[in-house]
């Protein structure tokens, strides 16, 4: 799984920081940044999540 944030998309809400704070992170321009573009096995149901709550829907996963 390849893991994308639309930064067109992003504001910053933080909420996939939240959920996967071990591949996301919030940059100096407050939008998302990818810590890890191919999360492992035992971090998919995080980044799943932290997917489905973007409020903009701006985190794409890649299979």
């Amino acid at each position: 799984m390849k893991v994308v944030v639309d930064l067109d998309l992003c504001e910053g809400n933080a909420k996939c920081v939240e959920a996967a704070p071990e591949v996301f992170k919030l940059g100096d321009n407050d939008q998302a940044i990818v810590l890890n573009e191919n999360p492992g096995p035992e971090l998919r149901a995080k980044v799943q999540h932290a997917a489905r709550i973007c409020p903009k829907q701006a985190i794409k996963l890649i299979e």
